[in-house]
């Protein structure tokens, strides 16, 4: 007997008052999903303190706890801090996208710091980062994921989406950007 996916709706989701959980059961409900939907005012970080890839990746852990539920803040630092040091996610055009893959974690989402100046990344000689994307990714959720960093690897591509963040006056205008980018459509899978 074959089983139906229930289709979600994206606008009872926000009626409801609730940042939708985004997961693939849901992009593949052929919602759109902008990268907004992976974050919050209150995991952006408009102006951030550190100066360096340990310090940035350990004020957005910080965040990440505080307002996506990461479960085990010093495991998460680790296991990002350790991947970008093995290989750095730091890509032309400013930017950066440290992750890990976290056990209990309810749903994909990312903290995203902004800093005045080039930041000094790992290894020394990549290019300059000043937006840096920190992605918890549950171990549940690797297709979410693939897309997640599939649109961010667009955004690095695209001087005017750029170009917004870098000038957005805070976290709000920040999210109102990433509202522009849209996942790559997933087509339903028949069950």
């Amino acid at each position: 007997m074959a089983r139906r996916r229930r289709r979600v709706e994206p606008t009872r989701l926000l009626a409801e008052g609730t940042r939708p959980h985004v997961s693939s059961h849901l992009l593949a409900a052929e919602r759109v999903v902008s990268l907004a939907d992976f974050t919050s005012p209150g995991l952006i970080i408009p102006r951030l303190q550190g100066r360096d890839a340990a310090t940035v990746i350990r004020e957005l852990c910080a965040v990440l706890q505080r307002e996506a539920g990461v479960p085990d803040l010093l495991p998460f630092y680790h296991a990002a801090l350790n991947r970008e040091f093995l290989f750095s996610t730091a890509m032309g055009h400013g930017l950066a996208i440290p992750h890990a893959r976290v056990s209990g974690l309810a749903r994909l989402s990312f903290a995203l710091g902004r800093s005045a100046e080039p930041l000094v990344w790992v290894p020394k000689g990549r290019p300059p980062v000043r937006l840096v994307f920190l992605c918890a990714v549950p171990a549940t959720e690797a297709t979410a994921y693939l897309l997640l960093s599939s649109s961010l690897a667009r955004l690095a591509k695209e001087p005017r989406w750029l170009k917004t963040l870098l000038e957005a006056d805070g976290a709000s205008e920040m999210l109102d950007a990433l509202r522009q980018v849209t996942l790559r459509a997933v087509a339903p899978a028949a069950l």
